[in-house]
């Protein structure tokens, strides 16, 4: 299953664009979370992510994320692909999570490209590298830059040998992850969409539910429960 920022707007918060209000209201998205922008002004993106990982600490798992979890003991084998970088599927109690976009509350090394603590203390003022001193960076995929390939191996090898595949808050639009459910399709997979609006995967869905994530999977794992 693939989920996106439906799911976690049900729980408070905001989607990328969403979330530039008042001060960050003057940056285009672009000027917040590319290569380009955070070697222009590193200052300027941390205070912005840190800003963001203060809105997603006052988050909660919604019904939805529960949900989701409690599919995950009732089926054979699930497996959660989320384009979310708040860690939220986790806090409700999914497991082995693939970050397809990587997740807001880590750490990498702007050098060396990898996961990295962070250094007592720094010359610049911002978080360096334990390792090696270079600034570190929020370990999210940022526009012009590439789904991480074991995220993105392990999301094909998901979707190309799952059953049923579900789509969840997502508006399918966004490359390679859109493509994940005509993957599912195409290996003879049933896709079901759950979203609030319909979207340019609802016509070439199996099923098509319209509606919050917090309230239509519970109901889901509710019928699969009475079979």
């Amino acid at each position: 299953m693939l989920t996106g920022a439906g799911i976690s707007a049900e729980s408070g918060v905001p989607t990328f664009r969403d979330a530039q209000t008042g001060l960050w209201a003057q940056f285009r998205p672009e000027d917040l979370a590319t290569p380009e922008a955070f070697a222009r002004d590193p200052k300027r993106i941390w205070q912005w992510y840190e800003w963001r990982r203060g809105l997603v600490r006052a988050a909660e798992p919604n019904a939805g994320h529960r949900a989701l979890a409690d599919l995950a003991q009732r089926v054979p084998q699930l497996t959660l692909v989320t384009q979310n970088v708040d860690g939220l599927h986790q806090r409700a109690g999914s497991h082995d999570v693939i970050e397809y976009h990587g997740n807001l509350f880590r750490d990498r090394c702007s050098v060396e490209g990898a996961v990295r603590d962070r250094a007592t203390g720094t010359t610049s003022g911002l978080p360096e590298c334990a390792r090696c001193g270079a600034l570190l960076r929020p370990d999210v995929v940022w526009f012009g830059e590439a789904i991480p390939a074991q995220a993105q191996r392990q999301a094909d090898d998901a979707a190309t040998n799952c059953d049923v595949f579900l789509s969840i808050g997502t508006a399918a639009a966004v490359y390679p992850a859109a493509g994940l459910a005509d993957r599912a399709a195409r290996a003879g997979a049933q896709v079901i969409e759950v979203n609030l609006e319909p979207t340019g995967l609802s016509e070439r869905a199996d099923v098509a539910l319209h509606g919050k994530a917090g309230t239509v999977l519970p109901a889901l794992v509710q019928s699969l429960a009475r079979t």
